[in-house]
């Protein structure tokens, strides 16, 4: 069985060309890049809170960086480096082969450089740690929308959501439908490239990871405004459009999360840049509500007819009853 420094030096140690010195050292060292600040971000993923035990490896690889290189998009940090703490219950080769197959996959995509970390005996956890670059002034914060912005979103939410539904014999999808939401719940797209085009043009962002209302509502309470949704507004995937379960359907578009959109504001006058913007990378990009000077914090969702709608759950909360 191999030691822990076997383990590190044959799956985590590799080459870094940006950073001054990376894995095998008492610290990395990396030194900012002219003109920006450093953004960071940490996120957790717990056997048997964020993934089923026997979970595909290679697959949870990829996913605990996508989730972590998320935040930094919405943030419009261009990526750079991660760390990675990895508690494991046993030196299963096989399954640190298809991981960290995963995990530098989609790390070269984005040119992130693994620069340390940590590894230990104990119940399967990954803790993974980023930074990236962004100039300060162009940092989308959660804390920049106006009243009068228009709120916007990237692609679809609710798929991961309907694909848990499917797995806890909640609904019955469709083969096709169900390898859509299985992808999306797996293997998670990361908005990067969306995040650095909104530099200049968001008045605020984040990541929808935990759901749509929850998430759009800590733009509203750091930015001390409140939200109006329009819920005919909020996209389908063909997947959840199929869903005869409305009730489910509501329930996995507003509160899902695992969906790695961003939702961001701008300003109405921007709306021609948006289209514009949505038009060259080939992205939906969806006006779905508005910002005003009602309650800080509150989002309202509203239906066809104009009345506010019932929301039971706004999204995930680790501690949430």
């Amino acid at each position: 069985m191999p030691s822990e420094f076997d383990i590190i030096r044959r799956y985590f140690t590799r080459p870094v060309k940006r950073a001054l010195l990376g894995v095998g050292d008492d610290c990395a060292l990396i030194a900012p890049e002219p003109g920006t600040v450093l953004a960071v971000s940490t996120d957790m993923l717990v056997e048997g809170r964020h993934f089923l035990a026997g979970a595909d490896a290679a697959k949870l690889g990829h996913k605990a960086l996508a989730v972590n290189l998320s935040d930094l998009a919405a943030m419009g940090a261009a990526p750079r480096y991660a760390s990675l703490a990895l508690a494991l219950p046993e030196a299963d080769e096989t399954w640190l082969a298809q991981f960290t197959q995963g995990f530098f996959t989609l790390a070269g995509v984005f040119g992130v450089e693994l620069i340390g970390g940590d590894t230990t005996r104990g119940p399967r956890n990954i803790a993974i740690t980023v930074i990236g670059a962004v100039p300060p002034e162009l940092a989308l914060r959660r804390d920049g929308a106006k009243v009068g912005d228009e709120v916007w979103l990237s692609g679809c939410t609710g798929d991961a959501a309907l694909a848990l539904a499917h797995l806890n014999a909640r609904v019955r999808l469709s083969d096709a439908a169900l390898a859509h939401c299985l992808a999306r719940l797996h293997a998670p797209v990361p908005c990067v490239a969306l995040g650095l085009a909104l530099r200049g043009l968001a008045s605020s962002a984040i990541d929808v990871s935990d759901g749509l209302v929850a998430d759009v509502g800590h733009i509203a309470e750091r930015s001390g405004v409140s939200v109006e949704l329009c819920f005919a507004d909020v996209p389908r995937s063909r997947a959840l459009a199929a869903c005869a379960d409305e009730r489910l359907a509501q329930e996995c578009l507003l509160a899902g999360g695992d969906d790695y959109e961003l939702a961001f504001t701008a300003a109405p006058d921007s709306r021609a840049r948006v289209a514009a913007l949505a038009a060259e990378s080939g992205l939906a990009l969806t006006r779905i509500g508005s910002v005003s000077a009602g309650e800080p914090g509150l989002v309202s969702v509203y239906d066809a007819s104009g009345k506010i709608m019932h929301i039971a759950s706004k999204g995930f909360d680790h501690f949430g009853g």
